[in-house]
């Protein structure tokens, strides 16, 4: 018997060194897998510095160029209503040429009523709106700008406006100028 377990021995002796490899083995191919993985990380984040500093590059030359574009219509966004307004200046100036040759006022004052209404009706085409009269309405802060106050005319102006010195204008439904009022007190 006494041959028997030493051959026991020597099996399981046999079978514990043969695991033993196989797990240094196993664990000699797990160095070796992060040996490798360790490279494949370290080109990871090479890749990924790489495609942040493209992505930067990109946003950083996007952003120039928009703000150059907004640089550019900024100077050309009143380009189309100064091309309105040149054959107002050709009607003014045929205006005053027939002012010089001319004595009949009323034929003057025709060809000016025509030339305002022209230039009032560019304006409102280009959403350009004055404001309504407030002669006698309450004063509003948010839309007039008092200038100064007189003494009422009559007790029903107190605090209403007695007189408009210059219109309001809103542009496309934004008020681009306040208009300046006399309120009664």
């Amino acid at each position: 018997m006494a041959k028997k377990d030493k051959k026991q021995e020597e099996e399981l002796v046999e079978n514990i060194n043969s695991e033993e490899n196989t797990e240094n083995g196993q664990s000699d191919a797990k160095n070796d897998n992060q040996v490798e993985k360790e490279p494949s990380l370290e080109e990871q984040l090479a890749e990924m510095k790489d495609k942040y500093i493209r992505l930067y590059s990109e946003f950083d030359n996007f952003r120039r160029r928009t703000a150059k574009e907004r640089i550019e219509l900024m100077g050309t966004a009143t380009e189309g209503l100064m091309t309105s307004l040149i054959p107002i200046i050709d009607d003014f100036e045929r205006g005053l040429e027939t002012m010089k040759k001319s004595e009949d006022v009323q034929a003057v004052q025709q060809g000016v009523e025509l030339i305002f209404n022209k230039f009032r009706g560019l304006l409102e085409g280009k959403g350009l709106k004055a404001m309504e009269s407030a002669v006698g309405k309450d004063f509003d802060p948010e839309m007039q700008e008092a200038i100064t106050q007189i003494p009422a005319p009559n007790p029903k102006l107190k605090g209403k406006v007695v007189d408009v010195i210059e219109n309001g204008y809103y542009l496309n439904d934004k008020i681009i100028r306040f208009a300046k009022v006399v309120i009664g007190s």
